[in-house]
């Protein structure tokens, strides 16, 4: 404790007259707190023995920060705050994500607006130089933003996910997961974004509602079958006509084949029997595309279908005539509906509305299309080494569905609200082969060479390598001639998903690694749940046999004071720099923790950063107060002869200071700011020292000594248990009162 060297000098009690002012006190105070060394716990005093570790989830280096990540930084910044000033080694490590896809795409952007070229104009190579000084202009920006958020950061063990000590960890695991076979090159069915050129993942879709034709037709005046859909150009390239093996009506067809010309296309279809197909949906009949459809590629495996593409790359029609080869399918859709007509064929055509798939980052309708990708499979059986996973042994048998599964199921992980628990099943029980390989230049490149390697296509026009194709998979390239290494990057999602452990150097065994992993708490939104905490449990499941944090904390979305999501489309956005530069910090902080509960969106006001402005000032109030009141009577910081009244009063205050403490053990961060506005202003503010001015004004030395001590001594526990919340006025205030001969972000938290 310092307590005792509390100072009562006339000039510090000066300083107080002029109101506080956050925008000259702020810059000062994180200098001050960088110098210190304190943010490295390597250099945080010898009482620090129990670590306390939290990853910081990596901004993408696309831009600034916006509120969501101003609720990360706070609510993070609150965890290490109270567990640094409770004796713990804490390190928070702060990082960047390179953001493969959305990065390349905001350059690729910047460059056709302004030279009007492409990527392909450029080459590889210098749309890399490109993008690397793009990055490191975002990077600054974001570095600084988080300062003026007051992140108590280990600045000196920030990582990137594309640098070289990310990369050696990509690598590494890369090739023990080839290894294992858990990583595979094979021919599936793929997200392709025809606007941004490259697969995407599941759960990079957004689903827009749009208005969409339902068409029922028949593919020949004798096909016996009717069949509907609201995409006939892919109609073309059916195989198979599904129906229930139940239905009535189809019975007699099933295992029957046909032949037809389909808008001068010939196709050929059996019908088949799957009870996935529902009986009163359309016709109950399916048409099988198993080249451009998820659910179809899975009809077609089930049943050995062929699969025959009819779209490219750029959503453009590969077959048929002049009327429809190298139009685009929303063209070749027209051209097919009036051939239908025409012909007779069309039953109905019906107004509905159609959930479209589009790509997150380009906005690009996604095209399913067979391609040969690089994928992990999550539930192929291998033997995990190491296992301290919960059901499963060392060099037992398992899949990394079931790594997802058990750590969760089995409480080793804690998800905070448990109502996601549900959530986080339903996503691993529906999870399909992870599809890692991206056709941009900027990521992580493949480790993957090949000698003697060309492409071909079969009949069904699957793609694949020849018969002669040399594979190497290793951490560093072949020696040898001939050898090229694969084109595509990896899935940005991959590297991030080692981020727990990457950071502290893994693949070597470090002093780090071993003390600060697994971490405590990962704290982030709920909207990226499936996208990295599902993959971070499963990759440090397989590399480390361990999980990579105890809890994970899931925040909700900043919305607008409509209740709207902000964007930049809708010009509803905030930017915390502006909040912060008009406010302060820490008004910012107060606004975007209290009333924000674990995994519930908030809406976002700006008087409600008024409001922590003026508290702000209202504890810079109370310390003058308190300061200025019977000065002739000094801190005693081991006084213990208070009156009953006092004593009540001490009573009251440490029951409330434990409370508290369990709400912000327990993740309740919006109470107990709450709770600490509640008491400071309302209880101590206009009730005791309200009272205080009349006790002050008697002659009753032994009650004004014991006022006095009361007061300092709560003003001391208002500053600590207000620092996690508001750092920089708490310690501006402690700087004064203690001459600068303390730092109140290593202070004992008060017991």
């Amino acid at each position: 404790m310092t307590d005792e060297k509390i100072s009562e000098n006339s000039h510090v009690a000066g300083k107080f007259l002029k109101p506080y002012n956050p925008q000259e006190t702020e810059p000062k105070i994180y200098k001050m707190w960088e110098e210190s060394g304190f943010f490295n716990p390597d250099n945080l005093p010898p009482r620090h023995k129990e670590k306390y570790s939290i990853m910081l989830p990596p901004a993408n280096v696309t831009g600034v920060l916006h509120l969501g990540h101003a609720l990360t930084l706070t609510t993070e910044d609150i965890m290490i705050r109270f567990q640094r000033m409770r004796g713990k080694k804490t390190l928070w490590l702060p990082g960047t994500d390179h953001a493969a896809i959305a990065t390349q795409s905001k350059v690729e952007k910047i460059i056709k607006k302004e030279e009007d070229k492409s990527r392909y104009d450029l080459g590889r190579e210098e749309l890399l130089r490109r993008i690397n000084i793009f990055v490191k202009q975002s990077h600054d920006t974001i570095i600084s933003q988080s300062k003026s958020m007051g992140a108590s950061c280990d600045w000196s063990r920030e990582a990137f996910t594309l640098d070289e000590k990310r990369n050696l960890a990509v690598r590494t695991v890369f090739k023990m997961m080839y290894d294992d076979g858990l990583i595979y090159r094979g021919n599936r069915i793929v997200n392709w974004d025809p606007k941004g050129q490259t697969v995407i993942s599941d759960d990079e879709i957004v689903y827009e509602e749009r208005p969409a034709k339902f068409y029922t037709f028949k593919y020949s005046k004798d096909f016996p079958i009717s069949i509907s859909t609201t995409r006939p150009e892919t109609k073309v390239g059916d195989t198979a006509v599904a129906v229930h093996p139940e239905d009535k009506r189809y019975q007699k067809y099933i295992g029957k084949e046909y032949d037809a010309v389909f808008c001068g296309v010939p196709i050929h279809i059996k019908i088949i029997a799957d009870k996935s197909v529902e009986k009163d949906f359309g016709t109950g009949a399916l048409g099988v595309t198993p080249a451009h459809s998820m659910i179809d590629w899975e009809m077609g495996l089930k049943n050995n279908l062929p699969v025959i593409q009819v779209i490219d790359e750029k959503a453009r029609m590969m077959v048929g005539g002049e009327n429809l080869l190298g139009k685009k399918v929303v063209e070749a859709r027209e051209v097919i509906v009036e051939w239908l007509k025409s012909e007779g064929l069309l039953e109905k055509e019906e107004e509905i509305k159609q959930n479209v798939s589009t790509a997150e980052r380009t906005g690009g309708i996604i095209e399913p299309l067979p391609k040969l990708q690089w994928f992990v499979a999550v539930n192929k059986p291998f033997k995990l080494k190491n296992s301290k996973i919960n059901g499963i042994k060392n060099e037992q048998e398992a899949t990394l569905k079931e790594i997802m599964k058990n750590t969760v199921q089995d409480g080793q992980i804690k998800i905070i609200p448990d109502y996601f628990n549900k959530t986080y099943f339903h996503w691993i029980e529906n999870l399909n082969d992870w599809c890692i390989s991206r056709q941009i230049w900027y990521g992580h490149r493949i480790p993957v060479w090949y000698r003697n390697e060309s492409k071909v296509k079969s009949q069904k026009s699957k793609e694949k390598t020849n018969s002669n194709t040399e594979i190497y998979c290793d951490i560093e390239a072949p020696k040898g001639e001939g050898w090229v290494q694969d084109e595509d990057t990896l899935d940005t999602w991959f590297s991030s998903a080692l981020w727990t452990f990457s950071t502290l150097g893994w693949p070597e065994k470090t002093k780090d690694l071993a003390f600060y992993h697994p971490t405590d708490v990962l704290e982030t939104g709920y909207d990226i749940l499936f996208f990295w905490v599902a993959r971070m449990i499963l990759m440090t499941g397989y590399a480390l046999g361990d999980i990579p944090f105890e809890k994970v904390y899931l925040h909700g979305i900043i919305r607008d004071s409509k209740g709207k999501k902000m964007s930049k489309s809708l010009n509803n956005s905030v930017d915390p720099t502006e909040i912060i530069q008009k406010f302060g910090a820490d008004a910012c902080r107060m606004a975007l923790i209290v009333g924000n509960t674990p995994g519930t969106d908030s809406k976002w006001s700006d008087d409600k950063v008024k409001a922590y402005k003026n508290f702000a000032n209202k504890i810079w109030n109370i310390t003058r107060f308190i300061l200025d009141s019977a000065k002739e009577i000094s801190y005693d910081p081991d006084f213990n002869n208070f009156t009953d009244e006092d004593k009540k009063l001490i009573e009251e205050r440490d029951a409330f200071v434990k409370d508290i403490t369990i709400d912000i053990e327990e993740f309740r961060f919006y109470m107990a700011g709450e709770k600490i506005y509640h008491y400071a202003w309302h209880n101590f503010a206009d009730i005791i020292l309200e009272n205080s001015k009349g006790i002050f004004n008697s002659e009753k030395v032994d009650v004004k000594v014991s006022r006095k001590q009361f007061l300092f001594s709560t003003l001391i526990i208002i500053l600590k248990i207000l620092h996690p919340f508001m750092p920089f006025l708490t310690e501006e205030i402690w700087q004064s009162i203690t001459d600068g001969k303390s730092m109140l972000m290593i202070e004992n938290w008060p017991v």
